[in-house]
């Protein structure tokens, strides 16, 4: 029996992409190893440590060093409040390669383009743009602007989990990883502007993530909905709930793979 390909489609979430890594050393300590990954916002940084070789270990030693102060910094536009251009310097910093070509697993992060009204999956060039781009929130980042004309912002406007994007790379199994769906609500209600605009654009994406998720072979979803995507200091408490929710769900992925694992 030929052995089966296994992708990660990586949803967006902000600071609960943290989360995600918890869930790769779950799946890291069973021996299941992903053959391609794809990845929106949060999920395409995760990503493109992953795609790099990195081990569990060194990703879990770089969200030490991550701070909203090594991701963003604030500026005079009127395409938005900050700049993410800080993120493209951590990643460049830590991937041992600059190119997606150079990369040891195939790698897409999901970015739209807000002249041509356009998804947008890039799957070759600088992996910090692309990070950046798909990292690009709207109305929140500047978008970030190509060489060819396009103007992109965050992923999450079309696929906040892409996994159609893992099943065109040519993965036999598709784990999707969705920090949304579970994460809509909170235990409490917003008392601020940005706790309404956090909540409704949560709900938005969680409708988007809700579709994307039927076309998933199995879909782990870290018990996260207290932490809110800006919560960066509760880092290890997403970890955490990252692994459990993977290590929930080790059997089942097992007995689709096969041979694989």
């Amino acid at each position: 029996m030929a052995r089966k390909t296994i992708g990660l489609a990586l949803s967006g979430g902000g600071a609960r992409g943290f989360s995600q890594v918890g869930v790769l050393k779950a799946l890291a300590a069973n021996g299941i190893v992903p053959d391609m990954v794809a990845g929106t916002s949060a999920g395409s940084a995760v990503g493109a440590f992953v795609a790099a070789g990195m081990t569990v270990d060194e990703i879990v030693g770089l969200t030490a060093e991550m701070t909203w102060r090594t991701a963003v910094r604030p500026v005079v536009s009127p395409m938005g409040l900050f700049s993410n251009r800080p993120l493209g310097s951590f990643i460049r910093k830590n991937l041992p390669v600059n190119e997606i070509s150079e990369l040891k697993l195939p790698y897409a992060a999901v970015a739209f383009d807000i002249v041509s009204g356009e998804e947008v999956v890039i799957s070759r060039g600088d992996i910090a743009d692309a990070v950046r781009a798909s990292c690009a929130v709207p109305g929140i980042f500047t978008p970030v602007r190509t060489n060819d004309g396009k103007v992109l912002v965050d992923g999450g406007v079309t696929s906040i989990m892409p996994v159609d994007q893992v099943r065109a790379m040519g993965a036999d199994i598709v784990i999707g990883v969705d920090l949304v769906s579970c994460g809509a609500s909170f235990r409490s209600d917003p008392k601020t502007a940005v706790g309404v605009m956090i909540r409704s654009a949560l709900t938005l994406l969680r409708t988007s993530a809700l579709e994307q998720r039927l076309r998933a072979d199995i879909v782990i979803d870290p018990a996260i909905a207290h932490i809110r995507p800006d919560q960066l200091k509760r880092k290890q408490e997403l970890l955490e709930l990252g692994e459990a929710a993977a290590l929930e769900r080790i059997k089942e992925i097992k007995a689709m793979a096969g041979e694989s694992v």
